[in-house]
């Protein structure tokens, strides 16, 4: 796994949200934004974690970032967890994985004794140009709102 880390610069990407809209890096220049990755859209931990930036979603727009959710899931099912949940925030459909490997989160993954390639959840607060700031490799489900706000 090539993972982005702290200082670097985030290579442009695009991919299509679950509505179908294009979404690019470019879209945040002078804009802080938090891209978190999840693996898979209404899994319990997944659903915490956005549920958790939904409920502090006004909070985190106070502070100046931007929200993006990013999973290999179909745009239908992406589209389903957002109406499900309401979630304010765009979620990708990246189901050929141009961001989550532009961004090194895909790689092998141990669950229950069983090895396996997936997504690891990740997320990442880029700056206002475009720079890695943080990286949080060990989310809190619960209260990732809260990790991302502490500086």
């Amino acid at each position: 796994m090539n993972t982005l880390k702290q200082g670097d610069i985030v290579p442009n990407f695009e991919a299509l949200d679950e509505q179908g809209n294009t979404i690019k890096l470019s879209d945040f220049n002078g804009k802080k934004l938090v891209v978190f990755f999840y693996p898979k859209a209404s899994t319990p931990g997944c659903t915490v974690e956005a549920c958790n930036l939904r409920d502090n979603y006004k909070v985190l727009q106070e502070k100046g970032y931007a929200l993006l959710g990013v999973s290999a899931d179909s745009a239908r099912r992406q589209q389903n967890f957002k109406n499900k949940y309401n979630f304010p925030f765009p979620l990708l459909a990246d189901e050929d994985k141009t961001v989550i490997n532009t961004f090194g989160v895909w790689g092998p993954k141990k669950f229950m004794g069983r090895e396996y390639d997936g997504i690891h959840r990740m997320t990442f607060i880029i700056d206002e140009n475009g720079i890695v700031e943080r990286v949080i490799d060990k989310v809190k489900t619960k209260d990732h709102a809260a990790q991302i706000l502490e500086q």
